[in-house]
């Protein structure tokens, strides 16, 4: 029996990849499979997107995106942070799309994005140089999709007017957010990254924007244990018991991803929402039980009803973090992959 097993609903992200695409009206949809896929598994997600219509894959690094190459010769890949000369070389040769994020040289030899900072502060040049002809796209990046779309509306009246005198170039801003909730966002194409697994990006039910999450995580009561008043559970004795109280160990811990900020979140135990008590191991957390359950009873860890923006809200962070942080390394967890 594996210490838990991560499932990944290939079903339930191509719905929500149909859903993008029919709010999107037209514009074309670039799946982002950073993160190996947020998580989910880089190449089963970007076959997924590609199968249902997404027309290109967007990528963090260059060494993310050489590993797709691998899977997907005629694919365009995009990869939208900072390069270093080095990596333009294998880029060029890969023939990877690059983005030019600060000052300085554009690279040649290879198609290209740039990136206007808008408002969000990071990367992005404050004004549009001359555009070669090897130049593709422009684009920005909002800072409050998510949570302020008056400042959004503010960053794409920006981008538009800067971008005006280039209409024949790609211009590309929506993210997951703004493709929900910003019809005028949606320009040429939308880079969404987090609607795509089911996540909502405003912390909300994703079934609200019609998503499906598509990650659950499960594991089993490696021990169950009976407390007697007084007695304790887990380091720091942050859960004292009061009376007497039955405790199931579940093997997973903030090694696999299960942070240690997550005590007082729910999980299921044989379906039945049960209460995570004491302090997070690196291999192992606690959960009250009701009364005496058998070992080996299933937990759910995320999945049937069970949300990882409820687990984000204990966290006091975001489903991003959570779900990239899930450890899917064979010697941790099994990863499968259903597609229903």
């Amino acid at each position: 029996m594996h210490r838990s097993e991560l499932t990944v609903d290939l079903g339930a992200f191509r719905r929500n990849v149909r859903r993008l695409l029919g709010a999107l009206e037209g514009a074309e949809l670039w799946a982002v499979v950073k993160a190996n896929g947020y998580g989910h598994g880089a190449a089963d997600v970007s076959r997924a997107a590609l199968a249902e219509g997404a027309s290109a894959l967007c990528l963090a690094t260059v060494a993310e995106a050489l590993v797709l190459r691998l899977e997907f010769p005629g694919v365009r890949l995009i990869v939208m942070g900072p390069t270093t000369p080095d990596e333009v070389a294998a880029a060029r040769e890969a023939r990877l799309e690059l983005t030019v994020v600060s000052d300085g040289e554009i690279p040649e030899g290879l198609p290209v994005h740039i990136k206007l900072d808008t408002g969000m502060g990071r990367w992005g040049l404050a004004e549009l140089p001359g555009t070669p002809v090897h130049v593709v796209g422009l684009m920005t990046h909002f800072a409050t999709a998510d949570t302020d779309l008056g400042f959004a509306a503010e960053q794409l009246e920006r981008f538009v007017a800067a971008t005006a005198a280039h209409a024949h170039l790609t211009r590309h801003v929506a993210n997951s957010a703004a493709a929900l909730r910003l019809p005028s966002a949606r320009l040429d194409a939308a880079r969404c990254g987090l609607a795509l697994y089911g996540l909502s990006p405003f912390g909300g039910d994703p079934a609200q924007e019609g998503l499906e999450p598509v990650l659950a995580w499960r594991s089993y009561l490696a021990r169950v244990v009976r407390l007697a008043p007084g007695e304790s559970t887990g380091y720091g004795r942050r859960f004292l018991a009061d009376r007497e109280t039955w405790i199931g160990v579940a093997p997973v811990g903030y090694a696999d991803g299960f942070r240690r900020d997550l005590t007082g979140t729910e999980v299921l135990v044989l379906g039945e929402r049960r209460r995570v008590v004491g302090t997070i191991s690196m291999d192992a957390f606690a959960i009250e039980l009701p009364h005496e359950l058998p070992v080996g009873a299933p937990v759910t860890l995320l999945g049937e009803g069970l949300l990882a923006e409820e687990h984000a809200r204990v966290a006091e962070t975001i489903t991003y973090e959570l779900v990239t942080g899930v450890n899917s390394d064979p010697t941790r967890a099994r990863r499968t992959t259903v597609d229903a």
